[in-house]
């Protein structure tokens, strides 16, 4: 059976989404390091800098006028306030403010005072406001409200150097009118002509005009503004608080540990969801084994009442009977990617057992020629039967000839077990014709031949059975197995002859070894005072580390004394 996996398409985007911020919230640790350095740099900026204070000023700007009472008379006749907001800020007004402060006993220089003046106009007015930033509150005040008014005094100053400049331009147009006058009254008299009675009169007129004029100029009012909103020393300080800079800290720190854990999850090579795992495998998720503590010394999880672990092993022994590329040859090889293979080892031990439960005539067969061990985990679970008859007729007595066991399963049944034997020649045994007897007994009705293959990408004992075995199941730990060793496996099952049947979830056995250290503590493992040595009646578990770790550890908090 081929398994068809459905592209991704725009209808997925949110699911991708909320995968990958899944993904984001793996990597706790960093987004935890980017809060506390934004926590620990808002806390500085806000400890380390001086306090400082902020005093504010308003002034409103008008033109100089005749009448600003009469009609159609306006204040912003000529103002550009974009040009009246450089002036403010010139250094003209600088050195004014500074001459007044030095008066008052602050020796200020005019580029230090002009540092912390910020002017701005709000819209739509003729307003600017005058906002200076000091060391102490009353500073603030005296520096804002000195620059206020030296921009009116020099603004003052500038409109009535324009009104005398004016007038003095009309006063030198006047006074060669006002000799020609005289002039033409010497020649003026009973018998004088008619054009030199009407010369005289052009000028007099001339004059009459330009001394409008200057008398216009002198009665201009050259107020050029109003200082609207005095500086007042400020209470508090200026800038954002300790709180504020702490919320600010953690936000950029938040930020932060996102584009360090999106960068790490990007150069991650690990399967970073189920779903890009059955991408890359190209066959389903058959299931994800619960964490779940199991009782020591054994693998056998089916049989104990109230098991989790127990319940998802007969879904994925259900699943896999309902598959019709397993249901035609029931052949099952059971493998890990690489590493530690007591994951693949349990599941293929539960899978036997669940298939017993459903009535089937189970076969585990264990092919790992180099460090066998399955049938001292079991422990006293199995004991020998007698071997077929073809296995006393066979010339060759090795392994798989030998004896079987039987596995019994607590309120389950049995099921037969060909445990693996130290061998010279691992490839010969593998291929022998002992090998495809034993897988041959899968064509018997209700029969389910499960054989356990050491990790595939660390030997290739897997892949001298595919070709026997067709249908391969991968227990894998999605946090531990890489993209590229998914998709390796598929293509080396695939160029064998078989096919993956799917992939069975586990959890690390880091994990489970803290999960059991949460659960024991030193006063239940010594018998101290306060409760019965719990441990203390309990089989001893003998073997190497790895014989003794692994899906072992998941239990029932019931199941302890």
């Amino acid at each position: 059976m081929t398994h068809q996996i459905r592209p991704l398409d725009d209808q997925d985007e949110p699911a991708l989404l909320r995968d990958q911020f899944r993904q984001l919230l793996r990597y706790r640790a960093l987004l935890a390091g980017g809060v506390l350095v934004g926590l620990l740099g808002g806390g500085f900026l806000a400890l380390s800098g001086d306090d400082t204070y902020t005093a504010a000023g308003e002034v409103q700007v008008r033109s100089a006028t005749a009448d600003p009472f009469a009609t159609g008379a306006s204040a912003d006749k000529g103002i550009n306030i974009g040009s009246e907001r450089q002036t403010a800020v010139s250094d003209t007004v600088g050195d004014l403010a500074a001459g007044t402060l030095l008066k008052q006993g602050d020796d200020v220089t005019a580029r230090k005072l002009l540092a912390g003046l910020q002017v701005t106009n709000p819209p739509n007015t003729l307003t600017l406001r005058f906002s200076y930033t000091g060391a102490t509150p009353e500073q603030a005040r005296a520096r804002a409200e000195a620059l206020a008014n030296a921009y009116l005094a020099h603004r003052k100053a500038r409109t009535e150097e324009s009104i005398d400049n004016m007038a003095d331009g009309y006063r030198a147009q006047l006074e060669p009118l006002e000799e020609k006058r005289d002039l033409l009254e010497e020649r003026t008299g009973v018998g004088a002509a008619d054009d030199v009675s009407s010369a005289r009169a052009n000028i007099i007129v001339s004059i009459s005009e330009l001394s409008r004029k200057i008398s216009e100029l002198k009665a201009l009012d050259t107020t050029p503004g109003y200082l609207n909103k005095k500086p007042v020393a400020p209470t508090t300080p200026a800038g954002a608080g300790l709180p504020l800079l702490l919320g600010l800290g953690a936000v950029v720190g938040l930020a932060l540990g996102l584009l360090l854990s999106w960068v790490r999850l990007v150069f991650d090579p690990a399967v970073r969801s189920p779903r890009e795992l059955v991408r890359s495998l190209g066959a389903p998720l058959l299931g994800t084994l619960p964490r779940e503590r199991a009782a020591a010394g054994t693998l056998l999880a089916i049989g104990r009442s109230g098991s989790r672990l127990a319940e998802e092993y007969r879904a994925v022994a259900f699943r896999l009977a309902y598959d019709p590329s397993f249901a035609e040859r029931r052949r099952l090889l059971v493998t890990a990617p690489r590493g530690d293979d007591t994951a693949a080892k349990a599941a293929a031990v539960n899978l036997a057992a669940a298939f017993a439960e459903m009535g089937r005539d189970v076969l585990l067969v264990e092919a790992d020629l180099r460090t066998p061990s399955l049938a001292h985990d079991l422990g006293p679970a199995a004991h020998e039967v007698r071997p077929p008859r073809w296995a006393a007729d066979d010339g060759d007595r090795g392994w798989p000839a030998g004896a079987r066991s039987n596995v019994d399963v607590p309120g389950s049944g049995a099921f037969a077990l060909v445990a693996g034997v130290t061998a010279d020649n691992v490839p010969r045994a593998l291929t022998s014709a002992s090998v495809g007897r034993i897988v041959a007994e899968a064509d018997r009705p209700g029969a389910v031949v499960i054989v356990l293959a050491p990790p595939v990408l660390s030997y290739a004992d897997a892949v001298a059975l595919v070709d026997r075995v067709e249908g391969v199941m991968v227990v894998c730990d999605p946090r531990e197995v890489h993209r590229s060793d998914l998709e390796r496996i598929r293509e080396i099952i695939g160029a064998s002859g078989g096919s993956v049947l799917g992939a069975l979830l586990h959890t690390g056995r880091g994990r489970l070894r803290r999960a059991d250290r949460r659960h024991k503590s030193p006063r239940r493992r010594t018998g101290g005072p306060g409760g019965p040595a719990a441990d203390a009646d309990a089989p001893e578990v003998t073997g190497s580390p790895d014989e003794t770790m692994g899906l072992r550890s998941f239990t029932l908090p019931g199941a302890r004394r």
